[in-house]
């Protein structure tokens, strides 16, 4: 324990228990905090690009998660390491923010860490090595507005955005159907987006799934998908232009708030509950009826009896709908959402072309599809798949180009992939930084050279010799300057990213500079690490 004296002689605790803490203090804790990201960034290494290899993941009770996608494998690991939490942050960030390119922030992070570190020994301090990586990021930020390219499409000319999804897919599980998945991805966004304010509201997108069937039976409904079915076996199965009420009220007599106790002590009391009851649920079907509905979605259940009234009166009823199908289902249909049956009225319907109730192979899975609607303002996207991994990575791949389609509806620019990018940045920042003095000049350098470890990393999980295949790039991206080469990886023969259909959105590049060199800012500047002690 530290104990100090104030001007009155009287003691006081600087630090309690300090004897008990683990300290690392100076160069040695950047150097412990570098190591931790590194470690985190490895794992992260060999699961880039198109080749890169998956992550079998399986957590505490048992689930497995078989996966490439950066930010889904950093939050599955356990990262006790509190510099590996940032790692995890970070790639939260670019998902969050952009949607793709998860692997490949924490990738060039762990590059700018461990360039850092031999920075370090060289005697440098650490925070004007963050002074160099900042400058260098803002070359590298500037060098990408001059070699991006504008792609001009529309609703009808979606080709340039498809391409674009197809370069985000590549790399996934459904590879080998990636002008298919990238066709639906694209049109989802279309369906749903808002051209002239370039916006897109993603929650109206919805990934729906069912095991079984082949990953090619992947469709886009242009309406909603709910894994419900009808209420009574014996209800019709499809059902075509109908009005639809959509309520939230249940079908059941209403109950006291407070505590209440019914003595039925005859036959004659019993009988009379029993009138009431189907009273109220008589009124409540008639109510639905005279509205002119043909079709009922409800948020909650119903009693038996309500069921087979409904049934009995020939009106269809979908029961226990969660809040946010509900509120998909109104934008779609144009119904509005009813709280009460006394407000039920045929101005608050909603119109469907089609109803539809789907099984699937000999289980007893049902869903109902919802098609036809005037407001086409919802769409979802419903995938099949042999197992369950492979339904839930098709979903995380389809998110990811979902997202990609929306950043070039919100900015139209891009950059050519496959490293092509990254190499002609490196050579930027290293053409700035022999015009600087002063020791940010290898900072600088170190930041081209981090740079460089995306497209390595790209050809070695390609099986290409990586530093021959970096090397004859970048020479000739310099004698050429040719911002569109980059890293054959998927062996076609020409290193021409734009041939090759490469395409990577410049906000997704930007933020992923951006990101990397803040994290690494940030993790320079911490000189003391101070562990409480362990429980004994």
């Amino acid at each position: 324990m530290s104990l100090a004296f104030d001007e009155y002689g009287r003691p006081f605790i600087i630090l309690r228990e300090q004897e008990r803490k683990s300290r690392v203090k100076g160069i040695e804790a950047v150097k412990a905090s570098i190591m931790a990201a590194k470690t985190v960034a490895r794992t992260l290494r060999s699961s880039l690009g198109p080749k890169g290899m998956d992550k079998m993941l399986q957590s505490p009770d048992g689930d497995v998660t078989i996966t490439n996608d950066g930010a889904t494998i950093l939050e599955m690991m356990e990262v006790e390491n509190q510099i590996g939490k940032l790692m995890v942050e970070l790639s939260k960030s670019q998902d969050h923010e952009i949607g793709d390119g998860t692997t490949g922030v924490v990738v060039l992070a762990g590059a700018l860490l461990e360039h850092a570190e031999s920075l370090l020994d060289m005697g440098m301090h650490p925070l004007r090595i963050a002074e160099g990586y900042e400058m260098a990021c803002k070359v590298a930020t500037e060098n990408l507005d001059k070699i991006k390219t504008r792609f001009e499409f529309s609703r009808d000319d979606i080709e340039p955005l498809v391409k674009t999804c197809m370069t985000t897919l590549s790399s996934k599980v459904v590879g080998r159907l990636k002008l298919q998945m990238a066709e639906i991805c694209v049109k989802a966004v279309l369906a749903v987006a808002d051209l002239e304010r370039r916006d897109v509201n993603l929650d109206l997108i919805k990934v729906e799934g069912k095991v079984g069937g082949k990953m090619e039976d992947t469709r886009l409904v242009e309406g909603i998908v709910i894994d419900k079915e009808f209420s009574h076996p014996q209800m019709p199965k499809e059902l075509s232009d109908v009005k639809v009420a959509i309520l939230t009220c249940p079908f059941e007599p209403p109950k006291p708030k407070t505590k209440h106790k019914v003595d039925i002590d005859t036959v004659e009391k019993f009988e009379a509950l029993r009138d009431a009851e189907r009273t109220y649920f008589t009124d409540m079907v008639q109510r639905c009826k005279d509205s002119g509905a043909q079709l009922v979605i409800c948020q909650w259940g119903f009693d038996d009896e309500a069921n087979h009234l409904l049934m009995h009166q020939d009106l269809p009823a979908v029961r226990w709908v969660g809040g946010v199908e509900i509120e998909l289902l109104a934008m779609a249909t144009g119904a509005r959402i009813v709280p009460r049956f006394e407000e039920l009225s045929q101005d608050k319907l909603g119109f469907a072309g089609s109803v539809k109730e789907v099984g699937f192979g000999t289980t007893k899975d049902k869903m109902l599809v919802i098609e036809g609607c005037p407001n086409l303002k919802a769409v979802t996207i419903f995938v099949r798949g042999g197992n369950r991994m492979v339904l839930d990575e098709i979903k995380r791949s389809l998110h990811d180009a979902i997202c990609v389609a929306r950043n070039l509806v919100r900015d139209n620019a891009i950059v050519y992939g496959g490293g092509a990018a990254e190499i002609s940045c490196a050579l930027a920042v290293e053409e700035e930084a022999d015009k600087v003095t002063g020791v940010e000049h290898y900072a600088m350098r170190a930041f081209s050279d981090a740079l460089q470890a995306v497209p390595l990393a790209l050809a070695e999980n390609s099986g290409l010799p990586p530093i021959e295949s970096l090397t004859a790039v970048k020479k000739r991206q310099l004698e050429e300057s040719n911002p569109y080469l980059g890293i054959d990886c998927n062996d076609v023969g020409t290193n021409d990213m734009r041939a090759q259909n490469v395409f990577e959105t410049v906000i997704g590049k930007k933020q992923q500079l951006f990101l990397a060199t803040q994290v690494c800012k940030m993790i320079l500047k911490i000189d003391d690490v101070i562990k409480p002690s362990e429980f004994e």
